[in-house]
């Protein structure tokens, strides 16, 4: 079970998150030229909402657990995420990783389109911090695990939301990541892939990797993770 833990030293915990809150302006009206803007100026009108994503949330993961995130669709699970990859900054409180971080957040990030699978696997494997020497030595078991060796000079743009998937999981976890973020990804893919995943994620769990997986999947929770947190209004809950 999953119960938010007063942070400790950095030394001791792989991730550290204190008081962060995150929220987003939703505009009332799409101005699209410069004097409706100019005009929304004049008369004052704030034309948005501010939506609160996150409020204060606080919580530590020590190195090598595996931590689940559930909760309904907009409570802040795939924010907590992306602030803890980076991709996101939070308006308020801090962040604290100690490690290297290979997060799979969304469907082909990070991907281009007019590339071939081969070509992104290099590209993607340099944002997660790769150098090519570090690639070509990973590129044949890249290939193995997601079996679509035949497609690697394919343009990804042809690929379907399945051969995605394989090409960006098995990138990322080729890295050998300290902690890996993952979004949902036993929701993508056939069966035969998402046992392979979950083989994979069980092989970091013993070589010691922390892992932050969200998912709506409490079959998913229970099977790979030490325990659990609920978002529920913005915040972090035991479940």
């Amino acid at each position: 079970m999953f119960q938010p833990q007063k942070p400790t030293q950095p030394s001791e915990d792989a991730i550290i998150v204190q008081n962060v809150s995150k929220r987003f302006l939703i505009p009332h009206d799409k101005r699209t030229t410069l004097k409706e803007n100019v005009i929304g100026s004049i008369k004052k009108n704030r034309g948005y909402d501010e939506f609160h994503a996150l409020k204060n949330v606080s919580f530590s993961i020590k190195h090598g657990e595996s931590i689940g995130i559930i909760g309904e669709n907009g409570s802040g699970k795939s924010t907590i995420l992306k602030i803890l990859a980076g991709v996101l900054y939070p308006d308020e409180g801090s962040i604290k990783v100690n490690g290297k971080i290979a997060p799979f957040l969304e469907l082909g990030v990070g991907f281009q389109a007019e590339l071939t699978a081969r070509e992104n696997v290099f590209l993607y494997g340099s944002i997660l911090g790769m150098t090519k020497k570090e690639m070509d030595a990973k590129y044949d078991e890249i290939m193995a695990f997601k079996e679509l060796s035949q497609f690697e000079n394919v343009k990804v743009k042809n690929f379907s939301s399945g051969m995605y998937a394989r090409l960006a999981f098995a990138t990322a976890v080729a890295v050998e990541p300290d902690i890996l973020l993952l979004d949902e990804v036993l929701a993508v893919g056939d069966e035969k892939f998402q046992m392979k995943c979950r083989e994979k994620m069980n092989d970091f769990k013993k070589s010691g990797a922390t892992i932050v997986l969200v998912s709506h999947s409490l079959d998913a929770i229970q099977s790979i993770c030490d325990r659990a947190g609920f978002m529920e209004r913005r915040s972090l809950k035991a479940s």
